[in-house]
């Protein structure tokens, strides 16, 4: 068998490409994006990459061509695809058909939270002895891949709301049929596809819909987007968290320490790395949806003593000079903030310098213009990137941010700059969805360098 997967160094096509490679399928790709870690980790699983998305790498022998969502009607390649009546499917439903379908699937949904919930599930499972597969947007410190196919019916998928496909607009989670589901939380987001908040609820209902008299929805009990969609009807048994059935006390203000209750009873002390009271959520889901498999409670707690985190959620890239730098992918209002407080509980008055690119398709047509100045709050120092692709100008909301906030448009004057006005202690947080422009490495570097 032979596919070809356009987008392939997408962290979800690659991850599917990894899953199809361990089937011992034959896999070809396409990308706009060729270039490591990811393309180095696919060819070194022997998968041919492929440049750009010119027409004739299409494959007239592939069994499917797996199109990802960047995709669009008009690009030559799919027209090719299209005209010559190729065999094409989307991502998720390819996933669904070749690995879900006979798995007990664990999916994790949500605004936020997604990739460290994902991630924090399968370790429990693996600490278990489960072994499950997983394919999960990030990449666990505990694993150091994205996916494993595993050896286990368990499989762990963190369940994306963004759409399948040019000629799928459902949300990707919609084709994932699982049978335990965490729903973490539920906002505004992803404007480029969603009109308001209710077409959004309306996929997570249809999510809802698919899940069996037997399965298990977990949700945040405390988010009333949440509350109002399983109004709309459900047909599983249902846990809460946060407020109901599973809720924690902090030992420490900065989540590292806290206290497990499940219905109301103390059933053990969590004592881990991650910080801020969202990991502590994004924990208690992950115990939950555990245990429905049948995980002890403290075989779980014991798991999150040992979870090293996710690379990219609040990762400590280096410290030179007594400044530490730390790589986030906080890019919504609400994930700069609970990031912020994280840290700001962790270090207490110690100096936060936050840098922050927007560059998700919500921030570059400004939906979340007014909301990004009260995330920052828990900063000291805050400096905003103007990346080319924003269609609206940042200088607009540095009146709101004070005179501790700066606006700069050029990546290796910003490193320079906040390298400059770093000190023993700080701690530099660097916030965006994509590389920023290489930003960590060239902080970093610029903190080597002797300043007069």
């Amino acid at each position: 068998m032979k596919i070809h997967i356009l987008g392939i160094c997408g962290t979800f096509m690659g991850g599917i490409a990894l899953l199809a490679r361990a089937q011992g399928i034959e896999v070809t790709g396409s990308d706009a994006n060729v270039y490591p870690p990811m393309s180095t980790m696919l060819e070194a699983e022997g998968i041919k990459l492929m440049d750009g998305y010119d027409p004739t790498h299409l494959p007239t022998d592939s069994n499917a061509i797996v199109v990802g969502n960047f995709m669009r009607r008009g690009m030559p390649i799919i027209e090719q695809a299209l005209d010559q009546n190729l065999p094409y499917i989307s991502g998720p439903q390819w996933l669904y058909e070749n690995i879900l379908r006979e798995r007990w699937v664990l999916a994790v949904a949500g605004t936020h939270g997604k990739t460290t919930t994902a991630s924090l599930l399968a370790w429990i499972l693996d600490y278990a002895g489960l072994k499950p597969g997983f394919l999960i947007g990030g990449v666990p410190e505990n694993f150091g891949i994205s996916a494993r196919l595993g050896d286990s019916p368990f499989f762990v998928v963190e369940a994306d709301e963004y759409d399948t496909a040019f000629f799928d607009k459902r949300s990707k989670f919609v084709h994932y049929h699982p049978r335990t589901v965490i729903l973490n939380n539920l906002e505004y987001d992803h404007a480029d596809i969603f009109p308001d908040v209710q077409a959004i609820k309306t996929q997570f209902h249809h999510l809802l819909r698919m899940v069996p008299s037997n399965g298990l929805v977990i949700s945040n009990g405390s988010d009333a987007n949440l509350i109002s969609t399983l109004g709309m009807g459900c047909w599983t048994p249902t846990e809460t968290f946060v407020q109901g059935d599973w809720q924690a006390e902090l030992v420490k203000t900065d989540g590292s320490e806290f206290q497990v209750l499940y219905q109301g009873q103390q059933v053990g002390l969590v004592q881990w790395e991650l910080l801020g009271a969202h990991n502590v959520h994004n924990a208690l889901a992950a115990l939950a949806a555990a245990r429905h498999v049948g995980v002890p409670i403290e075989h779980g707690i014991a798991a999150l003593a040992s979870f090293k985190g996710v690379k990219r959620r609040m990762q400590l890239r280096g410290q030179i000079r007594g400044v530490a730098v730390y790589d986030d992918f906080a890019h919504h209002p609400t994930a700069i903030a609970t990031t912020l407080a994280g840290l700001r509980a962790k270090v207490g008055e110690g100096r936060i310098i936050a840098l922050l690119e927007p560059r998700s398709n919500t921030m570059r047509l400004g939906t979340h213009k007014a909301q990004i100045a009260p995330a920052l709050v828990d900063a000291d120092q805050i400096w905003l990137y103007q990346p080319a692709s924003l269609n609206w100008d940042l200088g607009s909301i540095l009146e709101d941010l004070g005179s501790k906030a700066q606006l700069e448009r050029d990546i290796e004057q910003l490193a320079a700059k906040v390298a400059h006005a770093a000190q023993a202690g700080d701690h530099i947080l660097i916030m965006s969805n994509g590389g920023f422009g290489g930003i960590h490495d060239k902080v970093l570097t610029e903190l080597a360098k002797p300043y007069a």
